[in-house]
């Protein structure tokens, strides 16, 4: 396919938009990808368009390879079936009400809607197992945007369900899945990860996130041979406590106006490590508790709401005041509220803790769990870099782009919503699914993010909007636009995508322009090197450049652009 610049829309910017942080959204923009109409709501020109569908076809022809097999559903739904599933109370669900008044809601993922129809279609175990898949618009009420077609309201996501009879049908479904996941991302040619993750609204019992490593990530990893976990549900072993000796009873220490870790460990000559930090909150079902970890780690969330099966919310200093005492001198000693101990304090035994006096100005030296306050342990705590992880080697934490995520929904979904088949005895029995999800925008910016370079961007050959770009210098008429018109067409007789920059422009813009898009090879055909009788060819990732014979010009490209990773 030979596409003329002249005739193609690709509305380049000098500058990026002032807002933007990430480099995948300056770039993305700069280089005619996409414009934004709203908050979290983008269109995508026809170069990134083009980038969009080559990672949709990746998937789509692994999700095949698999036994797949592709339908549509709908992205506006009846709410009713989120009800029943629990989900309709989602905060990020978009909610609307039809002339009729029945209730709608717009699709963030499409488990229940998909569940009902296996409850119309599956009867027998011989029905079963099953691979259903579609590429579908997601509507999200995001809400706070951000960095480009990273985080948005609206985007096209690839889910695809698995069906089958039992906990051992899922999990080889869920394995086939993997396989098609890591061969996806190594064909996109990103750098990822595979991590255990938690399942978060979806529900079920089991998730794996795919990651692709960069500075723009929202997410963050824990790594360590052998290991890898998101870190709102890693583990991992944190280096000893330094605490001072144990003493045979809690003694009280004046501590005026000192109400940070930092300043108390500080005043009194100890480790932060030696001083319990409480974290008072409120649990959706068991109302007040105080969150006890060590005065160097924080709070996991996401792990806490695991750990006690239900979300929970921070106090408010009205409520601190009321359930436990002043904020900044709040403890486990003494405290009314049932206390919940972080395994990393629980496990390392015997005394010697700082921790608040529930008294204004005091605090407590030579606390010792158990024997000074009685608590329940649970692992809450968010790992840090330098922890040890299960494999015994050392954590390190990255950010990085969730590209795709694998659920093992169990009968989470199928129990509520009837989706059931007769096993071989007769008897009723609900279906176990798999969820899995891809989103093509992610695996686009994550590509950008990761092989961009000051110029521009660098795409991974499978993803190329084009896969060569050849430029014509020098005036129309020209000797350089005639061998650069030929050659194109030569390489598109050979099965290659070209896009061929004919614009009446000068030399500067022309080579800026094609580094900022970043097709994978560039060929420049201008006055000095036609006189010479060669192009000037770049591969764009690395600026690696060099000299091609105009005459053996065709072979020698493709047979460049096929070596290119």
């Amino acid at each position: 396919m030979l596409s003329r610049l002249s005739h193609t829309l690709l509305p380049t910017e000098r500058d990026p938009p002032a807002d933007a942080e990430a480099l995948s959204h300056r770039l993305m923009v700069r280089a005619g990808l996409v414009r934004q109409i709203g908050a979290g709501l983008w269109s995508w020109m026809p170069a990134g368009w083009r980038v969009h569908q080559r990672a949709v076809g990746i998937i789509r022809s692994e999700l095949d390879r698999i036994g797949g097999q592709e339908m549509l559903m709908p992205v506006l739904l009846p709410a009713d079936p989120w009800r029943r599933s629990g989900r309709y109370a989602i905060d990020e669900l978009f909610k609307l009400t039809d002339r009729r008044g029945a209730d709608l809601v717009l699709a963030m993922s499409h488990e229940e809607i998909l569940t009902l129809h296996a409850a119309q279609v599956v009867r027998s175990y011989r029905d079963l197992p099953m691979v259903l898949y579609h590429f579908q618009t997601k509507e999200r009420d995001e809400p706070r945007p951000r960095a480009g077609v990273l985080r948005t309201r609206e985007f096209v996501m690839k889910d695809s369900y698995s069906l089958d009879r039992d906990a051992d049908g899922l999990e080889a479904s869920y394995q086939r899945h993997i396989e098609a996941y890591d061969r996806i991302f190594d064909r996109c040619g990103l750098r990822w990860y595979r991590v255990h993750a938690d399942v978060g609204m979806m529900g079920g019992f089991g998730a794996h996130e795919y990651m692709a490593p960069c500075p723009a990530g929202e997410n963050e990893v824990a790594l360590a041979p052998g290991y890898a976990a998101n870190v709102e549900v890693a583990s991992a072993e944190p280096f000893p406590a330094e605490r001072p000796g144990a003493l045979d009873a809690p003694r009280e220490t004046s501590t005026p106006g000192l109400r940070t870790v930092e300043e108390v460990a500080g005043a009194l000559d100890v480790a932060p490590s030696a001083v319990l930090k409480a974290v008072p909150v409120i649990a959706e079902e068991r109302g007040p508790l105080l969150i006890v970890v060590r005065g160097d780690h924080r709070v996991n969330e996401i792990k806490l709401g695991n750990e006690l099966g239900q979300p929970t919310r921070a106090m408010q200093a009205s409520e601190v005041e009321r359930h436990v005492g002043p904020p900044g001198f709040i403890g486990p000693v003494g405290a009314q509220i049932p206390v919940v101990l972080d395994r990393a304090v629980a496990e390392a035994g015997g005394g010697g803790w700082v921790c608040g006096a529930n008294r204004p100005d005091t605090h407590l030296c030579g606390v010792e769990p158990g024997r000074d306050f009685s608590f329940a342990v649970a692992d809450v705590r968010r790992v840090e870099a330098g922890d040890t992880a299960p494999g015994g080697g050392a954590i390190t934490i990255e950010p990085a782009i969730e590209v795709g995520n694998i659920f093992k929904l169990g009968t989470r979904y199928s129990e509520p919503l009837g989706a059931s088949y007769l096993d071989e005895e007769g008897r009723s029995r609900p279906v176990w699914m798999g969820s899995y999800g891809v989103g093509p925008a992610r695996i686009v910016a994550a590509a950008v993010e990761q092989r961009a370079d000051d110029r521009g961007i660098s795409w991974p050959p499978a993803l190329a909007p084009w896969d060569i770009e050849v430029i014509a210098l020098g005036k129309a008429g020209g000797e350089e636009r005639k061998v650069a018109k030929r050659l194109a067409a030569e390489l598109v007789g050979e099965g290659v995508q070209v896009l061929y920059d004919d614009r009446d422009a000068g030399a500067g813009e022309k080579l800026t322009d094609a580094e900022l898009l970043g097709c994978p090879l560039r060929a420049v055909v201008g006055r000095r090197s036609l006189a010479e009788g060669a192009l000037d060819v770049q591969v764009r990732h690395g600026r690696q450049e060099r000299r091609v014979a105009i005459a053996d010009a065709a072979r020698a490209l493709i047979e460049l652009w096929r070596g290119l990773s």
